[in-house]
């Protein structure tokens, strides 16, 4: 039962606004005390020409109560409806019911979303930059296949560019001096440092790594060589952190999979008459679209540049994949650079529902404590290090435990110290800068990922006690105590929430709802005696937990966290 449909169609019955309307200003309060649902009437003085007061007592005194409704009063130009307790909780009892992926919907039905996220460079350390983009990018493919989207998920891989031919140049020079058979990774990262140092003091080899470049480009057989090997060192360390991530890719392509493609590109971009020549570059001067900085598509030496590869990537999408949605998630920082991409897109004439299609999902910088990193400085964190250290620090915390009997240790440390990390990237705004502390991440309290965990092991407990013998045969009127009917609003949320998670690409929604769960369940686990002497009230109570326990495991599976058996 949608009650904020109900109250939008009996307003629009009394004033004549259209309800779609008007259910979008209904409000849920944060005090109980002012009723399940809200009405302002501020945003109709306007339209009215009266007071919101007024316009609050001329609807209330208007509307056709019936026995959903407890009542409905006035309070400073707002109508607060109060729901029939009973009503609310056979309502949300029916819809739980009769779905068995509750919170999922039929939205993404016959359409395909392809997620491009994680994207590290090719021969670099998989650093903490690479690690928000990553879960960020996982929860999103996860939220979209729960809401029945084809979900293509692609690692477009840097593997490309002038920085990846300094890499070969610095190869040639020091190459014998390191053994890749052993840490390859560190020490192209070492080289890579090296050669940007170089680079800096000598202009001419910033100039040679740009004919590398070139080179590369045009097929050089050595460059290819290591270019290749250089791939498959770096995918053995990503695989990794993407295992114990539980990443999957279903395409993971590297920039130069387009190489071969960009031709086709330019000779399209060439009809369009927009790429013009400056300072011995091709770009495309975007200033009819509203935008000032041109895009540069070829350099002077006629090199491609990563615009070019990425515009290539549109036309290969758009020529293999009848996507409804093309997700890039990406740094903030690359804002402008993806609104010129699409706009050169729209130039080119791909199809208007491609380019509707095409949208930028950016994320705020990620820092330590410590402050920025810069791979080409040699300043970074390690992924692979920082998760390690994070199921180390909770193991240290659970061996402190006097209860162990049971408990596989290495498993509740692994799902505990991994499922706070990824909580920790996803508990804010995506868009919002961010300082990832372990310690904070790690903690069993407060606003954290092992703390929602805790509580699903609690209702485990519950359920366990009770041999997992659920009664779906409720006498609803035992749930209508303050506590279980605050819980039982707050799991009646999930779906709407899951939608405008999924509308807004917007993960911290759940995170954020999670935590109202966790609390929720809290405080009914305090307040309400779970396993009774009375069975028709533990078997009211068991079922709320065992509801409880669907939807708090459901949204961390989403997030793309596991859960122990025991903590």
């Amino acid at each position: 039962m949608d009650f904020k449909e109900i109250i939008a169609n009996k307003i629009s019955d009394v004033i004549n606004i259209d309800a779609n309307e008007l259910k979008s200003y209904i409000e849920v309060p944060k005090d109980n005390a002012n009723g399940d649902y809200s009405f302002p009437c501020f945003r109709l003085a306007k339209e009215l020409r009266k007071s919101p007061v007024d316009i609050a007592n001329l609807i209330k005194d208007g509307l056709n109560i019936d026995e959903i409704f407890e009542k409905v009063d006035v309070v400073s130009g707002f109508l607060n409806f109060y729901i029939n307790k009973a009503i609310i909780v056979k309502s949300f009892f029916d819809k739980f019911n009769a779905n068995e992926n509750y919170g999922s919907t039929n939205m993404g039905k016959g359409k395909t979303v392809i997620v491009e996220y994680s994207s590290p460079n090719i021969a670099k350390p998989f650093h903490i930059g690479h690690l928000k983009n990553t879960v960020l990018g996982h929860a999103l493919d996860n939220l979209y296949r729960f809401q029945g989207y084809n979900v293509i998920s692609w690692n477009h891989l840097g593997d490309y560019g002038t920085q990846f031919a300094k890499l070969i140049e610095a190869y040639k020079r020091w190459g014998n001096e390191y053994d890749l058979n052993e840490n390859p990774i560190k020490k192209l990262a070492e080289m890579y440092v090296r050669i940007n140092q170089l680079c800096a003091e000598d202009e001419s080899v910033l100039e040679e790594s740009r004919e590398t470049f070139k080179q590369l480009e045009d097929g050089n057989p050595e460059y290819v060589k290591l270019r290749d090997e250089f791939t498959k060192y770096s995918m053995i360390d990503f695989n990794k952190i993407y295992d114990l991530l539980g990443v999957k890719f279903d395409k993971i392509i590297g920039e130069s999979f387009y190489i071969d493609k960009i031709p086709e590109m330019y000779e399209v971009l060439e009809k369009t008459g927009r790429m013009i020549e400056s300072e011995n570059a091709m770009i495309v001067d975007l200033t009819p679209e509203g935008i000032d900085t041109p895009c540069i598509v070829k350099k002077s030496n006629g090199a491609s540049i990563y615009a070019a590869r990425d515009l290539a990537s549109i036309l290969y999408r758009t020529s293999n994949f009848d996507f409804d949605k093309c997700l890039y998630v990406i740094g903030n920082e690359q804002a402008l650079y993806f609104k010129q991409i699409f706009a050169i897109a729209k130039i080119m004439g791909i199809d208007k529902k491609y380019i509707d299609g095409l949208e930028f999902v950016g994320y705020g910088m990620l820092r330590l404590p410590e402050g920025k990193m810069s791979t080409r400085k040699g300043n970074f964190v390690e992924v692979e290090g920082l998760l390690e250290d994070a199921i180390n620090r909770v193991k240290k915390v659970i061996l402190e435990k006097d209860n162990l009997d049971g408990m596989d240790i290495e498993d509740v440390s692994k799902k505990v110290g991994l499922g706070a990390v990824v909580f920790s990237n996803l508990l804010d705004s995506r868009v919002k800068d961010s300082v990832f502390d372990v310690n904070s991440a790690i903690s069993f309290q407060g606003d954290t990922g092992p703390y929602v965990q805790y509580m699903v092991v609690r209702t485990k407990s519950v359920l366990t006690k009770v041999n997992n013998d659920i009664s779906k045969d409720i006498d609803f009127s035992i749930l209508i105590d303050d506590s279980s009917l605050n819980l039982i609003k707050v799991l009646s949320n999930f779906e709407e929430v899951l939608r405008s998670a999924l509308e807004k690409n917007e993960p911290s929604f759940i995170s954020r709802y999670l935590l109202d769960v966790a609390k929720a369940f809290s405080v009914f686990y305090n307040n309400d005696k779970i396993i009774c002497d009375d069975k028709k009230t533990q078997d009211a109570r068991v079922y709320l937990t065992y509801v409880t326990n669907k939807v708090l495991n459901r949204g961390l599976n989403l997030l793309g966290i596991q859960v122990p058996d025991k903590m």
